[in-house]
């Protein structure tokens, strides 16, 4: 056995757990140069995120998605909500994800300018629950944006969970380009959780677009007289406090509920309305950054 090790330092070999360590390394360095060759197509990758769930940040994320593309513009949207994807049903998406020669995820066709990829198209039963501790959603992730074949495209949406755990760091980290949109509702318990999305923003270094103000106001059916359901005015003040850009405020409308679980966005409808009016200024105000 003496000999043995003798005759593998001479050749130069190492330990099992060194050969492992530079397989791994090996193996990340692929999927890094996999992921920058793929986005390198994408012109602009814009991150949409929330400090907490329930504000509407995948339904902003669908009808951006869906208002670029109708704008003529060659848009991905993808859904990387390891426990709670959505954008697939907001879109109409049923069936199971296909995959290409080449091994990789071949993004859903909506029409002739919107491609999306959902976690939620990869499940066999759409209401099996993920239980995944960090570093599995982490590695699952990565391996979602690097194992996309999005073609070239003017923009990527990226629907990420809330909070400023694991997975939005994991975007942050494989897209270091992106831009964020930060999505709001005027209360201030949202608010609270909003700063920590800010302050989440400067810390990873990740640039900002603005802050979009989701269900701002409620018209009365009966009287017409509008409602603050909940508050009104905090996303600007936070905005203006944060030095951030206030992209625009959001009515808070039934139409956007029912038009997410028939699965077309409104943004999608030939309806004008108050909210499909001031979600155009949104992505004006996003334009103009750009």
């Amino acid at each position: 056995m003496i000999h043995d090790s003798v005759d593998n330092a001479k050749q130069g070999s190492s330990c099992p757990s060194q050969a492992g360590q530079q397989d791994m390394a090996a193996k990340q360095k692929q999927e890094d140069a996999t992921i920058k060759a793929s986005l390198a197509k994408i012109k602009h990758k814009i991150f949409v995120l929330s400090g907490k769930g329930g504000v509407g940040k995948s339904s902003v994320s669908a009808n951006l998605a869906a208002k670029l593309s109708k704008k003529g513009y060659k848009t991905g949207l993808m859904d990387v909500d390891v426990h709670g994807p959505s954008i697939a049903q907001m879109l109409g998406l049923t069936e199971l994800l296909e995959i290409s020669k080449n091994q990789l995820l071949i993004p859903k066709q909506v029409n002739g300018n919107l491609k999306v990829v959902s976690v939620q198209a990869l499940m066999q039963d759409k209401d099996q629950a993920i239980i995944w501790r960090g570093p599995a959603k982490t590695g699952m992730i990565k391996q979602f944006i690097s194992s996309v074949d999005w073609g070239e495209l003017d923009f990527l949406i990226i629907d990420a969970p809330p909070g400023t755990g694991d997975e939005p760091l994991t975007v942050v980290q494989a897209i270091p380009e992106a831009l964020g949109v930060i999505v709001t509702t005027p209360q201030e318990v949202a608010l609270a959780d909003i700063r920590k999305s800010i302050s989440f923003c400067k810390t990873v270094h990740l640039k900002t677009l603005g802050i979009v103000e989701n269900m701002a106001g409620f018209k009365c059916p009966h009287c017409n007289e509008p409602i603050d359901l909940f508050s009104s005015g905090g996303g600007v003040k936070t905005a203006k406090s944060s030095g951030l850009e206030f992209l625009g405020s959001l009515p808070f409308d039934t139409q956007v509920v029912a038009s997410g679980d028939s699965g077309v966005p409104m943004m999608f409808q030939d309806k004008e309305t108050e909210f499909t009016k001031a979600f155009d200024t949104i992505v004006e105000n996003i334009l103009k950054q750009l």
